[in-house]
């Protein structure tokens, strides 16, 4: 019999393989938190691929919101992700503001603002993926804070900017930018270029700065490692996927708006299943 919790980590597959074998390689008592977790971050994270304009957009997250802060929603019963969540919510004690905030975050992703700063974007990766790290973590130490706010908050950042980076050709073919603009205006990138498919200089130039800041906060992560619990070390596993994604975005011959710059999945999944277990030793 399939359960709420099968078809989270269904959902987890399908649309974050990456932290979904990353769960599979945590401890068997609390896999089906952490999918439930990933599955409920990978609903509200591609809402925009979903709907046509940011108003259906806007709704989707505020029932979500709705649904943590405790409003009465008849669908909760046929929402097995939700149903999920909650569970895990209540048997692990996790702090609702945290999963609010993860919605309220993403509803910059139905829009085609530009992200005002480099200062902006770290906040946003810190709310939508280092709140996640953080939310793992209580799950895989039994609901009792296990004092990695610091290192949760530096993995995220790196995982999300280097995320974003190896996105930039869809959100450019949508003329979404996640390039901050302090950070464009400082190597004088005009915006328009990017959406246009031109690979200039002055991109390059961008490119380049954020996978130096994504490199320091993995350095950040590093010399916070030795706070980490063990126990808590499969929330950071996705990590060991960030520095070869970055030696790869700044390969000469990888063109950032034309060529796909991901790994192949067999080479992600054999770098996940190598660091499991010591993955601050991969990082």
């Amino acid at each position: 019999m399939t359960t709420d919790f099968d078809y989270a980590a269904d959902v987890a597959r399908t649309y974050d393989r990456d932290r979904y074998l990353s769960a599979l390689l945590a401890p068997e008592d609390h896999r089906a938190g952490l999918m439930a977790l990933y599955a409920f971050a990978a609903e509200i994270g591609r809402i925009r691929d979903v709907v046509s304009e940011p108003l259906p957009g806007e709704v989707r997250l505020q029932w979500w919101r709705d649904l943590l802060e405790g409003t009465e929603h008849g669908a909760v019963a046929s929402n097995p992700v939700a149903n999920a969540l909650l569970q895990t919510v209540q048997t692990y004690e996790l702090p609702k503001h945290s999963l609010v905030a993860m919605t309220e975050a993403r509803i910059f992703d139905l829009y085609n603002d530009p992200m005002p700063s480099l200062n902006d974007l770290e906040g946003y990766a810190g709310e939508t993926c280092s709140g996640l790290i953080q939310l793992a973590c209580l799950v895989l130490n039994d609901g009792k804070d296990p004092e990695t706010a610091t290192a949760a908050g530096h993995a995220g950042v790196a995982y999300a900017l280097t995320g974003m980076m190896q996105a930039l050709p869809w959100h450019a073919a949508r003329r979404q930018m996640y390039l901050p603009s302090d950070v464009c205006s400082r190597h004088g990138l005009d915006p328009e270029t990017v959406f246009r498919g031109q690979t200039t200089p002055e991109l390059r130039a961008v490119l380049s700065e954020l996978r130096g800041h994504a490199r320091h906060h993995l350095a950040r992560v590093r010399q916070a490692s030795a706070e980490v619990p063990a126990a808590c070390e499969a929330a950071f596993l996705p990590l060991a996927l960030v520095e070869p994604a970055l030696k790869r975005l700044e390969s000469a011959d990888l063109d950032p708006l034309k060529d796909d710059p991901r790994m192949s999945r067999l080479r992600r999944q054999w770098i996940l299943w190598r660091a499991s277990g010591r993955v601050f030793g991969k990082i």
